[in-house]
């Protein structure tokens, strides 16, 4: 058999391990090295076994991941989270909708912290949904709005899919993160106007909340500013080029630590808690990416890449044409998979096809954020549509999906922006290198 039918072979065979709950990152690492043996012989896969396992756990910049997470969950333990939803809620928790939109602005500033969707989901999901449901929001939109608000984590900076994506690319985590600055404020504005939209459409969903004097909104506001701080510390330091991606990470867990001991909630239990969450998640990240540097060679290998360039080039559908047609099949994965892993399967074929077609890396990367976004809340395994369920217990599956619509839309909606004007990705990083 030729490789690149080995290569077919080998993502059913991924495809299966997965529709059998096998974990992504065995099923990754099975199939990358039993179709490296057949493609190159046990030497040669058993050679790229072990030399990419240390090759990942010694990646300096990788560093990064642990440190992110530790912040966000310092964060969380912090109660800053709280804090920015309380901020959002006084200030504009009087008008249609203005619940929903809090969340989203706390999803938002939460994702500037933690850089996982789903803490931002779960964090606020606990914090914001109890306070609609006391001001009688409809179910669609109190959840949808959490469930969309989360999927912010993985596009605002610091985000984990840029870190994974730039280690599988070879691209700088520092130009990734400024790239998803303007798309993140972006798709957060186009949440609100979601938000506005379906308030207008139908009020009952979305009542008008209590007002608040001018003295309780400034003490919010100053209840809020340790996560302004931090945000501006860690983004700003990257910007400025004070620091690297990694050291602020490490500059923004320590004033995490700082806030967590000022507000005397730091206990031998939850230091505990928050080291254990953090390795749980750190071990998987680098489980997955161990995975995917398996299964790279036995892609190569198997000339698939190249095989599907030139059967995209042959459909003659143009530039922007292939790139719909890549996107699109994401948009169908997604529904399937889930983002990370989708991420990690499909970028050593999609990256060298779509960069081959002239497109920009950096840009790239922050529109397969965006489509893998879609993936977390498109039905029927979004992945943060099923978190959201798991806070709010009471409320039915097919009510959370029909929530998310408007913000799917709006999904939609910035993706296109993105596509036909380049420069809101790529304006601030090229300005911070240039």
């Amino acid at each position: 058999m030729s490789p690149e039918l080995y290569g077919c072979l080998g993502f059913i065979a991924l495809f299966i391990l997965l529709g059998l709950g096998t974990p992504v990152a065995i099923a990754l690492l099975v199939v990358g090295f039993f179709g490296t043996v057949i493609l190159s012989g046990f030497t040669a896969a058993a050679f790229s076994l072990s030399g990419q396992v240390f090759a990942t756990v010694t990646v300096y910049e990788l560093t990064i991941i642990p440190l992110f997470i530790l912040m966000g969950n310092l964060a969380s333990a912090a109660g800053l989270s709280r804090d920015l939803f309380d901020a959002a809620h006084k200030i504009i928790g009087h008008l249609k909708g203005g619940l929903a939109a809090a969340t989203i602005m706390g999803c938002a500033g939460f994702a500037a912290l933690s850089g996982s969707s789903i803490a931002s989901a779960i964090t606020m999901g606990r914090v914001a949904y109890p306070e609609m449901r006391r001001f009688n929001y409809g179910s669609r939109l109190a959840t949808g709005s959490i469930a969309a608000g989360g999927t912010l984590g993985i596009l605002i900076p610091p985000s984990t899919g840029f870190v994974i994506y730039a280690v599988l690319t070879e691209e700088s985590i520092g130009r990734l993160f400024m790239a998803g600055v303007l798309p993140g404020i972006l798709l957060t504005t186009m949440f609100l106007l979601a938000i506005a939209v379906v308030t207008f459409l139908w009020p009952e969903e979305g009542p008008r909340g209590p007002v608040f004097d001018r003295r309780e909104k400034l003490q919010s506001l100053f209840r809020a500013t340790g996560i302004g701080v931090i945000i501006l510390i860690t983004i700003g330091g990257i910007y400025t080029g004070f620091f690297t991606p990694v050291e602020a990470a490490g500059v923004g867990a320590f004033f995490a630590f700082v806030m967590l001991i000022a507000r005397r909630k730091c206990t031998a239990r939850t230091l505990y808690g928050i080291c254990a969450e953090t390795l749980k998640t750190t071990g998987m990240a680098f489980f997955i990416l161990i995975g995917a540097n398996v299964f790279s060679p036995f892609v190569a290998l198997s000339h698939l890449p190249a095989t599907i360039a030139d059967g995209m080039t042959g459909l003659a559908l143009g530039t922007y044409g292939t790139l719909c047609l890549i996107l699109l099949g994401y948009v169908i994965l997604g529904m399937f998979i889930e983002g990370l892993s989708l991420l990690v399967i499909t970028l050593p074929i999609v990256f060298p096809l779509v960069v081959g077609l002239g497109f920009d890396p950096i840009w790239l990367g922050v529109v397969m954020v965006i489509v893998l976004e879609m993936g977390l809340i498109s039905p029927p395994v979004g992945v943060n549509v099923f978190i959201v369920k798991s806070v709010v217990p009471d409320v039915r599956i097919e009510t959370i999906f029909a929530g998310i619509m408007p913000f799917w839309l709006a999904m939609i909606a910035t993706l296109a922006l993105i596509v036909a004007f380049p420069e809101i990705a790529l304006l601030i990083p090229n300005a911070m290198f240039n």
